[in-house]
């Protein structure tokens, strides 16, 4: 029982410290170090030739789920994003606005906000997701269509 239990504690902090940033899947995580994540989300871009998006936002934010229920029950969309981009959850809210890290970014008019990064850091788009919605949710094409348009390839 107890080596049950130190082999989970061992597989537990392995998973963890292989997991360099928050992907698509995580929560806005107001503790996480924003301008870390972005180096190890650029360099994982560089090491599979994809272009980074960073999915500015928190877990206030309504939208900011509807994004993630949107993309959870579409896995064509789910492959493309993964395909072309490494996704990057970085956290705006009252706890951590990340203001040192995202007064390098175009100015964010709403939430969530998208920006599209090549393998080099630079901003290639910035992207309100507004333009994106449908009714209470997301619209398949014209998010497939972003997707491929700013895919770099």
């Amino acid at each position: 029982m107890l080596l049950a239990l130190a082999t989970t504690v061992c597989v537990t902090l392995l998973t963890i410290q292989t997991t360099p940033f928050p992907g698509p899947t995580a929560k806005f995580d107001p503790t996480r170090d924003a301008a870390a994540d972005i180096r190890a989300a650029i360099a994982e871009a560089r090491r599979t030739n994809r272009r980074v998006i960073l999915d500015v936002g928190g877990e206030w934010c309504s939208w900011c789920h509807a994004l993630d229920r949107f993309y959870e029950a579409d896995a064509e969309l789910q492959r493309l994003r993964d395909t072309h981009y490494v996704w990057l959850k970085v956290n705006f809210s009252t706890e951590n606005t990340n203001e040192q890290v995202l007064r390098n970014y175009p100015l964010i008019k709403g939430y969530p906000h998208l920006f599209v990064l090549d393998r080099d850091g630079k901003v290639v788009h910035s992207q309100d997701t507004a333009a994106l919605e449908h009714g209470s949710s997301y619209d398949g094409q014209k998010m497939r269509e972003f997707l491929l348009k700013w895919a770099g390839r």
